[in-house]
Formats: structure tokens, sequence, C-alpha cells
């Protein structure tokens, strides 16, 4: 009886480590398509794009100008790779919920190194869309 507790937990732990890196996974990919969007110039329509947490805590116009002022002094961006993806359920000061933190390397024409940090988190929807964007 023992052995098939210890197989089950083991089963359960599995799975849990599968359902999140596929979660990573997923969240990762939404992260990067939202970072096509912000590369065209489309502010607006990442704002829009984003999570109802996202836009509750920063009005549309708002973001335009903070974005316009970080992203367009870089340039286009030459290329992105994704570095990391982290599941999560917790993060300071948001809810919990279901949560994906993807770092990128990414490259500009004003600036060869960036990391780029995108946040993303799932909506009532079933969508992974953002709730944070850091650059540096």
């Amino acid at each position: 009886m023992r052995v098939l507790s210890i197989i089950v937990v083991c089963l359960m732990f599995f799975s849990c480590n599968a359902s999140s890196s596929e979660a990573g996974k997923e969240g990762a990919h939404s992260a990067e398509q939202w970072l096509t969007i912000v590369d065209r110039g489309a502010y607006e329509e990442s704002w829009v794009e984003s999570a109802v947490l996202f836009k509750t805590n920063v009005a549309q116009t708002e973001w335009d100008k903070m974005l316009g002022k970080v992203r367009q002094p870089l340039g286009a961006n030459l290329s992105r790779s994704m570095e990391k993806a982290e599941y999560t359920s917790s993060l300071p000061g948001a809810p919990d919920g279901e949560y994906v933190v993807a770092t990128f390397k990414s490259s500009f024409e004003e600036k060869a190194k960036a990391v780029e940090t995108v946040t993303v988190t799932k909506s009532d929807d079933g969508k992974w869309k953002v709730v944070g964007y850091f650059i540096k």
C-alpha cells in the first residue's frame, strides 16, 4: 500500500510539473506575440491586448506615453530570444492566480543588449494576457 501511495504522489508531482511547464510555454508564447505588437509601435493595441488587471492600473493614454519614452529611443528590434519562462501562482502586489514571468534577451538598433521581462496571467477566457512589462 505504501508503494502505491508513493507512486501516486510521484505521478501527481510529474503531472503538476508538466502542467506548469506547458503553462510556461503558452504564457511565454503569448508574451512574445504581445512584444511583436509593441515592436510595431502599436502601443494602444498593446494596451487593448493586455489583461484587465493591467488596464485598471495604467490608463491607455499614460501607457502610450510611458512606452513611447522607453521604446522609441531604442530603435527597431533586431533580435529576441527567450531566456526563461517561470510559472507561478503568486506575485507581489497581485492577486493569486496563474502567472508566467518570461524573460527575453533582446537587441535593438540603439541598444545591443537588453533584457525584456513580460508577465502574463491567464484571464477568465483562458487566454494569457500581459500584466507587466519591464526592459533594462
